[in-house]
């Protein structure tokens, strides 16, 4: 049965800076961590918390930036060091010293982060559709089909993408999840609960400003991107139990950046879901809770 679902809560996880989350299960259970994507929030997590909150004290917070938490305004401040101090500080304030990430977009990469920086806070790590560092590095600099997938990001860097985002009632917004996906579960109370989300003052440039701030996109006749960048194998091994879940038919994130991860996480369970888009935990989640429950009580 499960469990009841609340949000409105807070903790503050650096000097100035608060996240907002949404929890169910008992404070005092093992911390499942939830970890949204581009352009969502903790609502993504609306259908998984509740279930898994039964043997977990499953949080979902707004990352810095969107919707309720705090929203700096420099670039600089969306760096995955930032965003992996914010999740220290989140654990530290729950009263946990370990936990168990399940992160998809976004999220991914701030876990795929924490998990090869401090393994020892990281039980097991799920990961949806969000690649691996190297490799979506490696993919952005020199594969030409990941490169024409990933070209939205350069138009999301452009300074004033956040006005374009916000005109038309989010239209363009909305189009995330159309053109990534048949999003019929993008309607009604949903959409807009994601359209009050974007509202809130600041939160389309806190989640833009992550793409500013990455060196991984693709490379322009102006910019090298991730031509510039080079990551050792050896710096990005996953030391954590891991299981990654993909959407075969997400067209932003080509299947392709699974190639090689065995290599680089040793201890891996790959899931390919071809019937699903980037948007799968919406799709199917039913099917993303068995998985992720299954995985996660084996390391109890």
């Amino acid at each position: 049965m499960s469990v009841a679902l609340s949000s409105g809560h807070y903790c503050e996880v650096a000097p100035g800076i608060r996240l907002h989350y949404a929890q169910a299960g008992a404070p005092d259970a093992p911390l499942m961590l939830f970890l949204h994507g581009f352009p969502e929030f903790w609502y993504a997590w609306r259908a998984l918390l509740p279930a898994l909150g039964e043997d977990f004290h499953a949080v979902a917070p707004d990352l810095r930036g969107f919707n309720l938490s705090s929203k700096p305004t420099e670039v600089e401040a969306y760096r995955a060091g930032a965003i992996v101090k914010d999740l220290r500080g989140l654990m530290r304030g729950l009263g946990h010293e370990r936990c168990t990430l399940v992160a998809h977009d976004w999220g991914g990469a701030a876990a795929w982060t924490l998990a090869i920086a401090h393994p020892a806070l990281v039980e097991r790590l799920v990961i949806l559709n969000s690649p691996h560092p190297v490799l979506f590095a490696r993919a952005l600099a020199a594969d030409p089909a990941q490169q024409a997938a990933s070209e939205y990001m350069n138009w999301l860097r452009r300074p004033g993408s956040e006005e374009l985002l916000a005109a038309n009632d989010c239209a363009l917004l909305t189009g995330f999840f159309l053109r990534m996906g048949a999003a019929s579960w993008f309607q009604g109370a949903l959409a807009d609960a994601y359209r009050a989300a974007w509202a809130q003052s600041g939160a389309i440039a806190g989640g833009v400003n992550y793409y500013r701030a990455t060196p991984l996109h693709p490379p322009t006749d102006a910019d090298p991107g991730a031509r510039a960048v080079d990551l050792r194998d050896e710096d990005f091994i996953v030391r954590v139990p891991t299981k990654v879940i993909w959407g075969e038919r997400d067209t932003a994130l080509l299947p392709g950046l699974l190639d090689g991860l065995d290599r680089l996480v040793p201890d891996l369970t790959l899931v390919r879901w071809p019937q699903a888009s980037h948007w799968l935990i919406h799709e199917h989640p039913e099917q993303a809770i068995e998985e992720i429950r299954v995985f996660a009580r084996a390391g109890r």
